[in-house]
């Protein structure tokens, strides 16, 4: 585990992403106690992994309410003239 105060990761930050990455715990610190934890992001990928498209598709957001463009149009017009 490395633990940089603020100025020394402000001055070293991109060799302190690399550590990250390679799997060293990396904590940042501010008047000697610390206060952030640097950490790969879960949607990193491996390097060279193909890109998982039907994952994409799968967890995209769907609509709350199966309704299509024609219909919600129409829905707003009629509540207008009421």
């Amino acid at each position: 585990m490395g633990r940089y105060s603020v100025a020394d990761a402000k001055n070293s930050l991109s060799a302190l992403i690399d550590k990250a990455l390679e799997g060293e715990e990396v904590i940042i610190t501010r008047h000697g106690a610390p206060v952030v934890r640097i950490a790969p992001a879960q949607s990193v990928r491996e390097k060279g992994a193909p890109f998982d498209y039907d994952k994409l598709i799968a967890e995209r957001i769907k609509p709350k309410t199966p309704i299509d463009s024609v219909e919600l149009l129409r829905s707003l017009y009629e509540d207008s003239e009421e």
